[in-house]
């Protein structure tokens, strides 16, 4: 497939995990990607495995002057932006809500809601052409117990999706994916040590792996979707069919 074959595609969050496995889902079917994160070793070790399509900016996603960084390295290296996937996103914070702090819950609305925004605001400044996923989370459509805060923010992000099909279409086309627990080092504290049991409860018998969200947001990405926004796909395993959020 050559879905991607001359076009550049941003992945914010990038070096490992979901967003890793985004990029390289993207760079196989023939397009260039631009990836972050915060730390410039797993970068570019991440770069490394990419291959020569790839690069990458290193920084946090709520820092303005690291997204100017990102678009000026994509208008020099690049000439255009074609897609933008919003995966960066944090959870500093476990336990019931009324026991977090103030300050972890800002953060997690600011990386995982106003940086989204802001990724997307400054993306169609710079010219963004085609499409946009946003990663939500299954924590964002049920209880999420211990999680609570970012499933709230997850359901923010699901909402902003919306809003900005709305507002971006006919232009560009906005949707989002929404996992249930995939392994990876970000979710490990919801696996490790009881994967099988965790697995049990999913009517297809296993965890998420994080190919299995590659493939259905290149989907969203590609002109395959072409007449699809503002939506929000499910990736659980079927955990939903039980009410397993």
């Amino acid at each position: 497939m050559d879905r991607f074959t001359g076009r550049t595609a941003l992945v914010t969050g990038a070096s490992r995990g979901i967003g890793f496995a985004i990029a390289q889902r993207i760079v196989a079917e023939g397009g260039s990607v631009v990836i972050t994160a915060r730390k410039q070793d797993e970068l570019d070790a991440a770069v490394a495995q990419l291959g020569p399509n790839a690069s990458a900016v290193a920084g946090h996603a709520d820092d303005p002057g690291h997204r100017a960084a990102v678009f000026a390295h994509i208008a020099e290296r690049h000439g255009h932006l074609d897609h933008l996937v919003n995966n960066a996103g944090i959870n500093p914070a476990y336990g019931p809500l009324l026991t977090v702090d103030d300050e972890p819950a800002r953060k997690i609305l600011e990386v995982n809601v106003l940086a989204t925004l802001a990724w997307t605001r400054e993306a169609v400044a710079a010219g963004l052409q085609r499409s946009i996923v946003n990663l939500a989370s299954i924590a964002g459509v049920s209880a999420a117990p211990g999680i609570g805060l970012y499933g709230i923010s997850k359901a923010a992000v699901m909402n902003l999706t919306i809003q900005l099909a709305h507002e971006l279409a006919p232009g560009l086309r906005v949707n989002a994916v929404a996992p249930a627990v995939v392994k990876t080092r970000f979710a490990r504290a919801l696996y490790e040590g009881h994967e099988v049991e965790a697995a049990s409860v999913y009517p297809l018998g296993r965890l998420g792996e994080p190919e299995d969200v590659a493939g259905p947001v290149a989907f969203l990405l590609s002109d395959d979707a072409a007449w699809i926004t503002g939506q929000t796909i499910v990736i659980d395993g079927g955990a939903l069919l039980h009410g397993i959020g």
